[in-house]
């Protein structure tokens, strides 16, 4: 097996297959029906996020994959963020079983068997979405677009040979077995931020994505683990200059251990 054989396979038993996107698209109705039935001051409502972007991890790689799931009052500027996440907690226990709820500030999860929902809730005016602001900021509401980074991301696929998902997955199954080095948003980002310059396959995205990771700002250990990966790619690609096929192959399987 090649490098570039090694990645791609790992690229599709990372990704979700159709069944799990059809079962997870079954609870996504059924939780779009259940809203509508307990509330009558939605103003809108959707899923955005890694979900959307087709770049989340199935559960079996990443246990903590969530679809996120917006939810936008038409009288939520009215109130703060509490008081809306309170709304959402209690049509979580109406509609589903109490011990699949908790609150994960800013959201309400959801923890079902075959996935996990994150309700964000939101309300929208002037033209942009708010949602509650994280514990450090100073405010109670922050803008928010999130349906921004897919639009992005569907150009930057189109016009990398539609490697760049798969870029994505790989990278984010690579933080995943190291602890989280970074933020999925962070990964996705950068990606879609960086040029790539010719690139045609999966392993050569691969490569000039590790290579331009930046460790500035990390903690010790992060670092480490950032440096750690580059060391790989720089290994696999001397064993495949030099003709060492298969010493490359286990080299860069160290990446995902």
């Amino acid at each position: 097996m090649s490098v570039l054989t090694y990645l791609t396979e790992t690229a599709s038993t990372i990704t979700i297959a159709d069944w799990e996107r059809n079962s997870i698209n079954t609870s996504i109705n059924s939780l779009s029906n259940k809203l509508d039935n307990y509330f009558n001051n939605i103003e809108s409502k959707f899923v955005f996020g890694s979900y959307e972007r087709k770049t989340i991890l199935r559960r079996s790689k990443d246990p903590n994959s969530d679809v996120d799931y917006m939810v936008s009052f038409t009288d939520g500027s009215d109130w703060t963020p509490q008081t809306l996440m309170n709304r959402l907690k209690r049509f979580a226990e109406a509609s589903y079983l109490k011990n699949q709820i908790y609150q994960s500030s800013p959201t309400i999860v959801l923890e079902l068997g075959h996935i996990k929902f994150e309700l964000v809730p939101a309300y929208y005016t002037y033209g942009q979405y708010h949602i509650p602001a994280p514990a450090s900021s100073y405010s109670t509401w922050i803008a928010s677009y999130p349906n921004a980074m897919r639009s992005e991301l569907n150009d930057k696929n189109k016009n990398n040979h539609y490697q760049i998902r798969k870029l994505v997955r790989l990278l984010k199954y690579w933080n995943v077995k190291n602890g989280k080095v970074y933020s999925s948003y962070e990964l996705e980002k950068y990606v879609i931020d960086k040029n790539f310059f010719f690139c045609t396959n999966i392993k050569e995205y691969f490569y000039q994505a590790v290579e331009g990771l930046s460790s500035y700002g990390l903690p010790y250990y992060k670092e480490s683990k950032v440096n750690a990966l580059k060391t790989i790619v720089i290994n696999t690609k001397n064993y495949e200059s030099e003709n060492m096929p298969y010493n490359a192959e286990a080299e860069i399987k160290k990446a995902f251990e």
